[in-house]
């Protein structure tokens, strides 16, 4: 087992040149220190070194107003088991950067972040080279959108106009989490998706409730390449990590929980579960 290195990168939008901030987590032998990220502290190994070998890619997509940091848990639980991972902040349907939301822009624009992303992880000088070729997506709510719209995935406006989008063929393995869905309802808009699919939803979702994984399952080329399992008593913002208590309060919804769910215990066997099904079925390209 590593530590977790971390530093940031930039990627560049396509589209007017924005950046791209970016979170790095790579496995790293320099032992790792509490470090403050604004109210959450990681333990982490700030600008060391990566390790010798060759690792797995994970690009997760946080949700929409959403920041990286709302999963530490599992970036951090990757890299110690030997797996880059890339958590970019989506300009303009991130946390103090909201203006354009759900808006046309989005839908077309998220996706093409993760390309750019996985573009500047295969250029960087210090870890592009030990890469492995083959990426996972990793996404939450409007993350699980940009999953499956960068793998293949045809979306479509409320207003049933087509979104033009950026897909990549380096993702080669899709882990949702309560995803936003809804935008590919239209019948073979996930037609192209063939990429292997972890499905994970909430019990008591309000937000993207279970018909909208009913389309992830009933769209796919392959009904039989999805894993499913709905987390029992869940809600919606499940998925986040734990928040730390000064920040839990009922006028905090992304905190809270359905009564009785117990957000910490979940959150010490996702991230097993997602590493474990990732090993199994993501098969890096030959070459």
């Amino acid at each position: 087992m590593w530590f977790t290195g971390y530093r940031r990168l930039e990627a560049t939008d396509g589209a007017g040149n924005r950046a791209i901030p970016v979170q790095l987590y790579y496995p790293t032998g320099t032992a790792s220190v509490p470090t403050s990220f604004g109210p959450y502290v990681l333990e982490v190994s700030p600008e060391a070194p990566a390790a010798a070998g060759r690792f797995p890619l994970a690009v997760i997509s946080h949700g929409g107003g959403g920041s990286p940091l709302l999963y530490r848990t599992l970036s951090t639980y990757l890299t110690r088991h030997g797996w880059a991972v890339a958590c970019p902040r989506h300009p303009g349907n991130s946390l103090g950067d909201n203006a354009l939301g759900e808006s046309d822009e989005t839908l077309a624009s998220r996706p093409r972040h993760i390309h750019r992303v996985i573009d500047a992880m295969y250029a960087d000088a210090a870890l592009g080279g030990s890469l492995l070729p083959a990426v996972a997506v990793i996404g939450h709510s409007m993350g699980g959108y940009t999953a499956l719209a960068v793998a293949g995935g045809v979306p479509w406006t409320r207003e049933r106009r087509r979104i033009q989008t950026v897909t990549d063929d380096r993702v080669r393995a899709l882990v949702l989490m309560a995803p936003a869905a809804a935008f590919f309802a239209p019948a073979g808009s996930l037609a192209g998706v063939t990429a292997p699919i972890l499905l994970l939803t909430a019990e008591h979702d309000l937000i993207t409730p279970a018909w909208q994984a009913d389309i992830v399952q009933q769209g796919v080329p392959d009904p039989r390449r999805v894993t499913r399992r709905t987390i029992p008593n869940a809600g919606h913002f499940s998925f986040l990590s734990p928040f730390p208590p000064p920040m839990r309060n009922a006028g905090f919804p992304p905190s809270q929980d359905p009564p009785g769910f117990d957000r910490e215990a979940f959150h010490r066997t996702l991230p097993a579960e997602i590493l474990a099904w990732l090993q199994a079925h993501l098969a890096p390209a030959a070459g």
